[in-house]
């Protein structure tokens, strides 16, 4: 029996430590959003619920989670993460609370935070806070205004860009950190230096490019009313067919070119002044290094997803109920964590792959994508190829002789924005996109 007063939460219970380090993307609440962008994978999410739920996280929760995720990560480096749907409409005060249970609970821990918002609802009272905690915060934005409002609407269908643009503009002035994610679908993949050259000139130095996959809605989906496809099933593939996707998707093909053509912009011009998260995580992979994101990592299922109301997933892109592997009010998050179904849904990524795949010159840059993308068939019709896989090979051809340049100035403990005027003496050493 507990001797916590009402409304406390118990910080004698033992807390176990899992046995290597994880992340969780937290959801303080749930899927709820002020957007209605017409590509988002989660708003659906609210399907999953009651139609009575309440998202927001509740304080007793929040306790548990903070206290219970330090605890547990193996390292002195804790880092929080915040998503959504929209953690801003969980309010300023509520992660004034967060920083507060950090605080408690730190026990000597570096704590780090990192909030992903949509920066509508930034204000000057949110950016002093965010600045002033030393949030990393990433805005997401889709390129210029008619790029951007392609898919990133309100709840009225109406514009949002004006919106963002202002939310950045406070980020600016307070002198928050922040990246920018923007989604790379149908709707601006043709125009990649358009969009490389527009979020520079809002003064993004970190760029993140996410490709728009989603396949079609099949007979599972609807029956849990959701309107996007399932994540792939390995244990019972399909007959060989060609698989549906949604309008929004991004060719494979349009997406290497969409990499390949701002590569050559930064690798000629910006190098060591602006950071994309795909270059540089490709130039750890030319350097053998292990890691970088968990899409190019051989293994995943140390990146689980946090929802509102404690149930544990073992991926953001795999909220769907076979793959809860608990809830943390019930179980601890280590437990958890190490679970035999966290392992294998880890394990899978590499004992998955197709032959194509572990036969391909490039798979120790790509190590098959991510398995939410892996929906389509091998030439030899094996299932498990993902669905970016032309634009990645295109992408990382064509990237080769200049990081086998950069990973020997590494070596040479040259900066690696040396190439630059390598490559303005010998042009000739860049493939053409």
């Amino acid at each position: 029996m507990s001797n916590s007063a009402p409304g406390q939460v118990e910080t004698s219970a033992p807390v176990s430590r899992a046995s290597s380090p994880f992340h969780i993307m937290t959801k303080p609440m749930g899927p709820l959003c002020n957007l209605d962008c017409q590509y988002c994978f989660y708003l659906e999410k609210e399907g999953l619920f009651p139609s009575n739920e309440r998202f927001k996280m509740n304080p007793e929760l929040l306790e548990t989670y903070i206290r219970d995720y330090i605890a547990a990560q193996p390292g002195q480096s804790v880092s929080f993460a915040w998503q959504g749907g929209e953690p801003t409409l969980a309010g300023v005060d509520f992660f004034r609370k967060v920083v507060e249970l950090q605080r408690k609970y730190a026990a000597g821990r570096q704590i780090e935070n990192a909030l992903q918002t949509n920066g509508t609802l930034l204000n000057d009272e949110w950016c002093r806070f965010l600045a002033g905690e030393g949030f990393l915060v990433g805005i997401s934005i889709d390129g210029p205004e008619r790029l951007h409002d392609a898919g990133r609407v309100d709840k009225r269908g109406q514009s949002s860009y004006r919106q963002v643009i202002r939310g950045i503009e406070l980020a600016r002035k307070h002198k928050v950190e922040f990246n920018t994610l923007t989604v790379v679908s149908s709707s601006n993949v043709g125009e990649p230096l358009e969009v490389y050259k527009f979020l520079r000139n809002i003064g993004s130095n970190y760029l993140q490019f996410i490709p728009l996959v989603e396949r079609a809605a099949d007979e599972a989906s609807a029956k849990l009313g959701l309107s996007l496809g399932l994540p792939p099933d390995f244990d019972n593939p399909p007959a060989p067919h060609q698989p549906i996707v949604t309008k929004w998707t991004v060719d494979s093909r349009a997406w290497g070119q969409f990499l390949c053509k701002i590569f050559d912009r930064w690798v000629t011009r910006d190098v060591g002044r602006t950071f994309v998260q795909q270059f540089d995580v490709a130039l750890g992979k030319w350097l053998g290094m292990p890691g970088g994101t968990c899409v190019f990592s051989e293994t995943c299922g140390k990146a689980f997803a946090l929802e509102h109301n404690g149930d544990l997933y073992a991926c953001d892109h795999y909220v769907y109920p076979r793959y809860k592997l608990g809830n943390i009010l019930n179980q601890s998050i280590a437990e958890l964590a190490d679970s035999a179904a966290a392992r294998k849904f880890g394990n899978d990524k590499r004992d998955k792959l197709t032959r194509y795949c572990r036969e391909c010159e490039v798979r120790f840059a790509c190590n098959g994508d991510c398995p939410k993308h892996r929906f389509t068939f091998t030439p030899e019709g094996e299932f498990g190829l993902s669905h970016l896989c032309a634009g990645y090979k295109l992408f990382f051809h064509h990237i080769d002789p200049a990081m086998k340049l950069m990973a020997d100035l590494y070596r040479n403990r040259r900066p690696s924005s040396d190439i630059m005027a390598i490559l303005k003496r010998q042009p000739g050493l860049l493939k053409k996109a």
